[in-house]
């Protein structure tokens, strides 16, 4: 698999009267990691479904490979969304189904593939994500944290180049979070597919993606490289990243502007963005995200036009994270004068307790058996 770009221009989208967001224009970088964030209520959901032409927008366009998905005729916008996989925030499974034929279906339904064919794909997604030995549970025997793994396993059969996540966090504790966060690089690093990642989890956001966009008030507030969202001064956004009440966003996701500037007032001088975190980098053994490397390539083009706070923070983190040294570049930017690689090889978070090995992608076992792999997790781990 290999990304492919997505281009979005204009989009508007509405449910009768009631405007959901207006005027979006981004580009999806093929083979990055992307994140959306916004207040609840803002329209994140709404805009995956949007992308794969489940809603259809009032304006804009949707490019993927010249086609327009707003425009296109059923028949094309079939065979375009077969490019995606998506993973649903319960991960939608079919209750009545087994794993196996859950995470089966959509090669049986797309495909001609043969049983053993569809044996092997099914088996080596199950694997991947970690539930070898579960796949003859139904979805109502395994914890939500597994029917997420088990709806990503689904997501990856066809091996799509865009994968959507819609909140794939959601109602998981810190560990199993951090573990899910590892896996979804990791599937990078393998695919090199487009990934877009919907979340409330501020630490995924700041960790994860090459992207990050922020939807405000029925706008994209901004979409650029995590580098120069993490280090903006715009008030919506040091309010969002660090999660406190004074600021533009209220309760009603609308918050009136003298309201918000008393608050200001009271609050005094507030702390600004958080440091700027190191992004979680491929586990040992797996590739090298190239992703990183496409994305570094346009941070050092455009540095030279942020705010010398945001271009001393991202080179403080560069000179942290692999030992690079920052120089003026002849056109008056700056450019990377040395700098070793990421590698696939970096480190990676610490597993849960100190006596299991470094390995993020867990494969459960059956409470009275021995493990089935290289990670054995009690069922209340799951």
């Amino acid at each position: 698999m290999t990304g492919v770009e997505v281009k979005v221009d204009g989009l508007s989208k509405s449910f009768g009267r009631a405007n959901i967001w207006s005027d979006v224009t981004l580009t999806l970088p093929p083979g990055e990691v992307s994140v959306l964030l916004g207040p609840s209520g803002t329209g994140k959901s709404v805009f995956l479904k949007t992308l794969i032409g489940l809603l259809k927008p009032e304006q804009g366009s949707i490019l993927i490979h010249d086609t327009d998905l707003v425009k296109c005729s059923e028949s094309r916008l079939y065979e375009l969304r077969k490019l995606f996989g998506v993973l649903f925030q319960d991960g939608a499974l079919f209750g009545s189904m087994t794993l196996y034929d859950n995470i089966a279906f959509p090669l049986r339904e797309h495909t001609k593939k043969s049983e053993a064919q569809v044996r092997d794909i099914v088996l080596e997604k199950i694997d991947l994500v970690g539930l070898g030995g579960d796949e003859g549970k139904l979805p109502g025997e395994i914890s939500g944290g597994m029917r997420k793994r088990a709806g990503l396993a689904r997501a990856l059969v066809l091996d799509p180049e865009i994968i959507l996540f819609d909140e794939p966090d959601s109602g998981l504790d810190p560990v199993r979070t951090a573990y899910l966060n590892q896996l979804i690089i990791d599937l990078n690093a393998q695919t090199d597919s487009t990934f877009l990642i919907v979340t409330h989890d501020i630490n995924t956001a700041q960790t994860i993606p090459d992207n990050i966009g922020l939807l405000y008030r029925k706008h994209l507030a901004m979409f650029g490289p995590r580098e120069q969202l993490l280090t903006s001064e715009e008030p919506v956004v040091a309010q969002f990243l660090n999660g406190r009440r004074e600021g533009p966003i209220g309760m009603s996701e609308e918050k009136d502007s003298a309201q918000a500037e008393r608050e200001m007032a009271e609050a005094g001088d507030l702390a600004g963005l958080p440091p700027l975190k190191p992004q979680l980098q491929a586990s040992t053994g797996m590739p090298d995200r190239q992703a990183v490397h496409r994305r570094r390539e346009r941070v050092e083009a455009m540095l030279h036009t942020l705010p010398e706070p945001a271009q001393r923070a991202i080179r403080e983190s560069y000179s942290e994270s692999d030992g690079s040294q920052w120089g003026p570049s002849q056109d008056g930017g700056t450019r990377e004068v040395a700098r070793e690689r990421v590698t696939a090889g970096a480190a990676s978070p610490a597993p849960p307790t100190d006596d299991r090995p470094t390995d993020v992608h867990p494969r459960v076992t059956d409470d009275d058996g021995p493990p089935n792999g290289r990670h054995q997790l009690s069922e209340g781990d799951r």
